[in-house]
């Protein structure tokens, strides 16, 4: 069952990666660190209409990939870098596992 729950929570973020515009969003706050960043000066960098980026943010969040924070008028965003070593983990975890069954199928 746990294994279950996992695939779909994977498929869930990166279905929520799987658009360039939010693409673009989680790695900008990759690279902005633990410390976030407004959502304006994403919006500036990014140049999004703050419509289209609201929508994307939410799907980021919704998916667990991102948090928000307000801090005073600012909303902050910071990735979930837990939930991102959770994806990458799940897609590496049995890394050439079946290598050697592979090149002995291919020898046959």
């Amino acid at each position: 069952m746990e294994k279950n729950r996992q695939l779909l929570k994977t498929a869930a973020r990166l279905e929520a990666l799987g658009n360039e515009t939010r693409l673009e969003v989680f790695q900008l706050l990759v690279q902005a660190g633990h410390s976030g960043m407004p959502v304006g000066l994403i919006q500036k960098q990014l140049k999004v209409p703050a419509s289209t980026l609201s929508h994307h943010i939410a799907r980021l969040v919704s998916a667990g990939l991102v948090h928000q924070e307000r801090k005073s008028r600012s909303l902050i965003c910071r990735a979930d870098y837990s939930a991102m070593d959770m994806v990458i983990g799940f897609l590496t975890q049995n890394c050439c596992l079946l290598e050697t069954t592979t090149k002995e199928a291919n020898h046959e």
